[in-house]
């Protein structure tokens, strides 16, 4: 079950966080803002609910996590997201992520390979609230092509490599932001699309993700 009743006292824990935020370099205050509006012990179990504001990581359904609050908004800091942006999501997971870029303004369409999460996610608290985030069911390594081309494509997973057919649905002058793994962690790489058609990549700080895998489960 989740709490989905947001107290004076949450509010004063994700004030508490923002600063944490702050002094660990995210500078973009319209990331701190939006992660100062989301409530994000609505996308933890209630049992989290005392410690949902820590800056780590938490356990959600079919061994996949929710992000340390810093690495969310670190990858959306390298995004530099502006309204009405068309961005995809690859890795659905609790949702949060989603959330903070549809709070930034930006359309998001956002792919679960976990059927289980993504049947979870028809129930999402925050559908009329933010109708600009589409849900889909698939293989993240393929994307979306029937709806690119996208300004940003962000991975929410440790990447074996770069997915090319990512890539392909990247516009001109668009960005992606990708955990690639290096051993144990991943490097964190921001890749754009230049008018030529190459590609200027990236390489930012050391995070530790979840493997992204091929293919989707069917159960």
């Amino acid at each position: 079950m989740k709490n989905y009743t947001d107290t004076w006292q949450h509010k004063g824990l994700r004030n508490k966080l923002v600063s944490t935020l702050r002094d660990k370099g995210i500078t973009d205050e319209k990331v701190l803002a939006a992660i100062n509006t989301i409530p994000r012990h609505f996308f933890l179990d209630s049992a989290f609910d005392k410690i949902a504001y820590e800056d780590r990581a938490f356990p959600i359904a079919e061994g996949q996590t929710i992000s340390q609050p810093y690495t969310d908004a670190y990858q959306t800091q390298l995004f530099e997201v502006q309204p009405y942006q068309i961005i995809l999501e690859v890795g659905t997971g609790s949702v949060y992520q989603a959330t903070v870029l549809a709070e930034l303004g930006a359309k998001v369409f956002t792919i679960e390979r976990q059927k289980k999460l993504f049947g979870d996610n028809k129930t999402f608290i925050f559908k009329n609230k933010y109708p600009n985030i589409k849900f889909f069911y698939g293989d993240g390594f393929e994307g979306l092509p029937t709806y690119a081309p996208f300004d940003k494509i962000i991975i929410t997973a440790g990447a074996p490599f770069i997915p090319p057919k990512l890539l392909d649905q990247l516009s001109v002058g668009g960005r992606m932001v990708v955990p690639v793994n290096e051993g144990e962690h991943q490097r964190m790489i921001r890749i754009t699309k230049m008018r030529d058609g190459s590609f200027n990549e990236e390489s930012f700080d050391y995070f530790s993700f979840v493997p992204m895998l091929q293919g989707k489960t069917g159960r």
